[in-house]
């Protein structure tokens, strides 16, 4: 397994393993990619962009880990709070990655907004990990 993969399953059992993140998004709220039948409110794993991070002594990847946050009309309150939640349990957490180490995972940004094409409201939100 890469270290994205390792990544990207970390940061799923994370998610979906929260009883308060469940509470929030529902109990099948929380997935690894877009489903066809969109769950309402959940949250989606939309992409983990990773370069190479190696230095002269270490092998090592950066990982830019996006995640969406989904809601129907009127949910703008019910995105932002699944956000925070989502940034409370990945910003700087302790993510296990078995056979790679994670230096850090630290919050980048959220954009949140209106999504007028799904008839909805969107939390974009993206974290910078780095591993080795």
């Amino acid at each position: 397994m890469s270290a994205a993969g390792a990544l990207q399953k970390a940061v799923f059992m994370t998610l979906a393993g929260d009883a308060a993140l469940t509470s929030l998004a529902g109990a099948d709220g929380v997935h690894d990619h877009l489903q066809a039948r969109s769950h309402r409110p959940g949250i989606f794993i939309a992409g983990i962009d990773s370069r190479d991070a190696s230095t002269a002594s270490e092998a090592g990847e950066e990982h830019l880990v996006m995640l969406e946050v989904r809601t129907g009309e009127g949910g703008s309150r019910v995105a932002q709070e699944i956000a925070a939640r989502v940034r409370v349990l990945l910003d700087d957490g302790p993510l296990v990655l078995p056979g790679f180490v994670l230096v850090s995972i630290l919050h980048r940004r959220t954009k949140t907004g209106r999504d007028a094409k799904a008839k909805g409201h969107l939390a974009e939100m993206v974290f910078r990990a780095v591993t080795e």
